[in-house]
């Protein structure tokens, strides 16, 4: 039984025990690492160490993922303004949401199902489906002459968004060192936004030709299957080779991620791998996953994860930033722009560049003081959004917007107040909730991720659905003024019950989470573990670098980044 002890706090509590863990006021003058999978095996890099290239490829790799999902969202809002032209009609709002929730009811049936499918078939073999079922989306959306077969189209590329949404940021997390994890992360993110701006962009530059929007679907092809010829090269996860008793094969793979290792250390790696999933009761997949559904549920610390992760996302999606990247063409279409469309391209490069922001500060700054940062500026400019819609004069007419004159003042304050909502969801809650795998410790993490993106796509699904028929049914004004309310209550809900993560190993963070939300020792536990790091950098500056084996390394300064892709 592993004992979890703080120093200085003289406190011991047994794993037994750990559901009934209360924090006191100050930690102490020392605190011990945590002896888990994270932070005390034999088979780690020094914490504050960069990752390495492999890493970093296979982060790229993984965030391919990240970039179809953002293409997806980009280029439906440019095809959906020319779209009624090659169908030879113009499409009321009920068609244009048809046709942009069907990919999220796609992704969100994936999504719930894809935490168990990956541990029985194995990672590798489930992505490189998803890119299958995106090619054979897009192919039937290239071809389409009708609503119902495009909404066919993006239902089956719903399935292959989902599954890569979930896995994505799965990967990334536990492939990297807690001092770099949330950079990793937000590079998928990077890939979502990065491909929300090309697709806008390429849609811009096609948008007077005929059928143009079938060539920006057309290349919507090329990333997944690009990431499928990569994988083909590739074996699965060292977790599920040794899941699945492939040692040989776990041992060649490990070989791979740490360059130089000794036999020791990969021997080592295999035993705690062992360890890991032997942590998890039951004999077949469905079995462990009805463990883990029954762990994830009782156990108070994993239930206060599940809860915060899916608030997150659905904080992401009801605060209505993915209505504005669905139909942002349509909005600036109805206040009189007429190539609204290239209007677009400025809230997705507003989106894309903050979010390469957040890349630089999100573990230096902490994910508390970036969601508090966010969401207040967000209800400001949503509110800001909301006035100047009311002095707009927009009418409907067969469920069609209408503006009387050319583009006006508060014309242009909308559009004004719309880029600075991006900035500020961009530096936030739209990186935040991805950083979900951190959460929630191993024996159920795939599948508190499984349900907290269904939670993002149930929420995309809502949105998608209804965000025309509310403009038309509460007017513009009172859509805006409804999203500003949530992002208040958001803001609420963050403060009070969001703690600070930065910085800590995946088991501190089932600690903090243990016996409450623990938000002012989280934020004390996180300023610790930085300025112990800081320490620790200069300290190894100082003296000349050795081979990291089993028998040498010093286990006060380590971390684990849990292989999950090769």
């Amino acid at each position: 039984e592993i004992a979890q002890c703080l120093v200085g706090s003289e406190m011991c509590i047994r794993d037994s025990d750990i559901t009934d863990i209360q924090f006191s006021p100050d930690f102490g003058t020392r605190i011990e690492p945590f002896p888990d999978e994270d932070t005390t095996s034999t088979v780690m890099v020094l914490e504050n160490e960069k990752p390495s290239l492999m890493v970093l490829f296979l982060t790229f790799l993984a965030s391919i993922s990240g970039f179809m999902f953002g293409y997806d969202t980009g280029y439906i809002s440019s095809a959906l303004v020319s779209i009624g032209d090659s169908f030879g009609k113009t499409l009321s709002y009920g068609n244009e949401q048809f046709i942009t929730a069907a990919t999220s009811l796609g992704a969100l049936i994936t999504a719930i199902i894809s935490g168990l499918i990956v541990d029985y078939f194995g990672r590798k073999p489930v992505l490189m489906v998803s890119n299958i079922l995106f090619v054979i989306g897009s192919v039937i959306q290239c071809a389409s002459h009708n609503v119902w077969t495009m909404i066919i189209g993006r239902l089956i590329m719903g399935f292959g968004v989902g599954t890569g949404s979930l896995i994505a940021p799965l990967y990334i997390s536990e492939l990297a060192p807690s001092t770099f994890r949330g950079r990793l992360v937000v590079l998928n993110v990077l890939g979502i936004t990065g491909g929300q701006l090309i697709a806008y962009a390429i849609g811009a530059g096609l948008d007077s030709v005929h059928n143009g929007w079938r060539i920006v679907v057309g290349i919507s092809i090329i990333p997944p299957v690009i990431q499928f010829a990569s994988f083909l090269f590739l074996p699965d996860t060292p977790r599920f080779l040794v899941m699945k008793g492939k040692f040989d094969l776990a041992a060649k793979v490990i070989n791979r991620i740490y360059n130089g290792a000794t036999p020791e250390l990969v021997e080592e790696k295999i035993r705690e791998l062992q360890i890991a999933n032997s942590e998890i009761p039951g004999r077949s997949v469905l079995q462990r996953y009805k463990y883990s559904l029954i762990k994830i549920h009782t156990v108070p610390s994993n239930f206060r994860a599940l809860f915060l992760a899916c608030a997150l996302q659905a904080i992401q999606q009801f605060t209505g930033f993915n209505s504005l990247m669905y139909f942002s063409a349509t909005i600036f279409k109805a206040i009189g722009f007429n190539n609204s469309t290239a209007v677009s391209i400025i809230v997705a490069g507003t989106n894309f560049v903050v979010t390469l922001l957040a890349f630089f500060v999100i573990d230096r700054v902490g994910r508390r003081r970036m969601l508090l940062l966010s969401l207040p500026l967000m209800m400001i400019f949503l509110i800001l959004c909301a006035v100047a819609f009311h002095f707009i004069d927009i009418h409907f007419e067969n469920h069609s917007a209408y503006v009387n004159g050319s583009v006006s003042k508060w014309g242009i304050v909308v559009v004004i107040a719309m880029i600075l909502y991006t900035a500020s969801y961009a530096i936030g809650i739209g990186n935040v909730p991805w950083q979900q795998s951190e959460l929630f410790p191993q024996s159920v993490r795939g599948l508190g991720t499984s349900f907290s993106t269904a939670t993002n796509w149930a929420g995309s699904l809502v949105i998608s659905a209804t965000f025309l028929t509310m403009l038309e049914n509460i007017t513009p004004t009172g859509t805006f003024a409804l999203f500003a309310v949530l992002s208040a209550l958001s803001f609420v809900l963050v403060y009070f019950c969001y703690p600070e993560l930065s910085n800590l190993s995946l088991e501190e963070v089932e600690m903090v989470l243990t016996g409450g939300f623990n938000i002012k020792a989280s934020e004390k536990l996180a300023k610790k573990r930085k300025r112990q790091r800081i320490n620790n950098k200069m300290k190894d500056q100082d003296r000349p670098s050795t081979q990291i084996n089993a028998a040498s390394v010093s286990y006060t300064h380590l971390t684990l980044p849990t292989i999950l892709l090769v």
